[in-house]
């Protein structure tokens, strides 16, 4: 096994051989960032390795449908979050998010997604990798419409995306009834703007709830206290 072919964390292993998109700080972000409070059904939108489904079983008591729509990915996030301690809670299925609205009866507490947002960019030689950073197969609209769907009442959506792609997300939702009610900019460290958006939507209005995450403490020689405290059940060294 290579040597950047796995992520070790405190309670599993992520196996990233055959996923595009390896475990990254935007998904441990929104993995430990989302609320979990008296979520009993969770569906995880393009899954890859598993990472973010795993997190959300290992802070919860959720049953969590993860779906990938590449092949290899859907195949590894199975085998990781079936090794995993919590595989009874956790199934992977390989479809595109589209087709799973059209076709399940089903609704979920929360909808949680690291979704791919590049937009007309050139495309990378690599398909799956394509699949997994381009939102050619993925939408923002069909990602909205979708939730509009599958979304309890009461439910939440979650997800993180670069803050001109989150602009466009925001204004997209809430023309198609769906509302941010909690905002948290992410930036690197202190002096830098804000380069990711985690939010949580609503079909409800309620008070927007907005604060700042930094990853890097001021002189950038170590994680900020915020981030280690967010992030230390997974982390092995925090």
């Amino acid at each position: 096994m290579g040597r950047n072919n796995y992520f070790q964390f405190k309670q599993f292993k992520i196996i990233q051989e055959e996923a595009a998109m390896k475990v990254g700080t935007d998904g441990v972000l929104l993995g430990a960032w989302a609320s979990v409070n008296g979520v009993k059904s969770v569906l995880d939108v393009g899954t890859g390795t598993g990472v973010i489904a795993i997190m959300l079983a290992q802070r919860s008591t959720a049953q969590i449908m993860g779906i990938e729509i590449e092949k290899n990915a859907a195949e590894e996030a199975d085998f990781n979050s079936q090794n995993s301690p919590f595989s009874k809670r956790i199934s992977i299925k390989n479809l595109p998010f589209q087709e799973l609205a059209e076709t399940t009866q089903n609704t979920f507490d929360l909808i949680i997604s690291n979704p791919p947002f590049f937009i007309n960019n050139t495309k990378t030689p690599n398909p799956s990798r394509t699949i997994a950073r381009h939102n050619d197969l993925l939408p923002l609209m069909d990602l909205v419409n979708g939730n509009v769907k599958l979304l309890e009442e009461n439910g939440k959506l979650a997800l993180i995306l670069p803050v001109n792609e989150a602009e466009k997300f925001i204004k997209i939702a809430k023309n198609q009834g769906l509302h941010l009610v909690r905002l948290t900019e992410v930036k690197s460290n202190q002096q830098k703007n804000a380069h990711r958006y985690l939010m949580e939507f609503s079909k409800k209005l309620s008070a927007l709830k907005e604060d700042c995450l930094t990853i890097y403490n001021e002189s950038g020689n170590d994680y900020s206290r915020t981030y280690k405290i967010l992030t230390c059940d997974f982390y092995l060294n925090f």
